[in-house]
């Protein structure tokens, strides 16, 4: 469940985001694509792709939609606040400040928009949220 706090990670925040999609492309397999696609506000196409083992754009929340979808998740509004505490968990334990995430991270953030994202006080991708988790996981002890 990507939502958990990661102690450790795969060699690439790739190899990371194709754990995340396994897991999301079996839920939507078990229940069926019409319950996901009535049952979120997840675009049909992207849970096609996620089935068909591509890499669709998808917001924090489209993926915590989907993951609520499994028997015994919570619902996705939680999924989304325990993704967000969990990072910030996971840069306490590893020691990690915004600026250094930044610093490590693939991706084109400022440290000011790292820390808006994880908050959430501003709009974060399931990509960024990989990213962002893999450097956090990648730096703990």
């Amino acid at each position: 469940m990507f939502y958990e706090q990661r102690m450790t990670v795969p060699d690439s925040p790739a190899e990371l985001r194709a754990e995340y999609e396994d897991d999301l492309a079996e839920i939507v397999d078990r229940v069926g694509l019409e319950t996901a696609a009535d049952a979120t506000d997840v675009d049909r196409e992207a849970l096609e792709a996620l089935v068909d083992g591509d890499s669709p754009a998808l917001s924090l929340e489209d993926a915590a939609q989907v993951q609520a979808l499994s028997d015994g998740e919570p619902d996705a509004e939680t999924i989304v606040e325990m993704a967000g505490e969990h990072l910030l968990l996971g840069m306490s334990t590893a020691v990690l400040d915004v600026e250094t995430v930044a610093s490590e991270l693939e991706l084109e953030l400022d440290p000011k928009e790292i820390q808006q994202k994880i908050e959430r006080r501003a709009p974060m991708s399931f990509e960024e949220y990989v990213h962002v988790q893999y450097v956090i996981a990648d730096g703990a002890p």
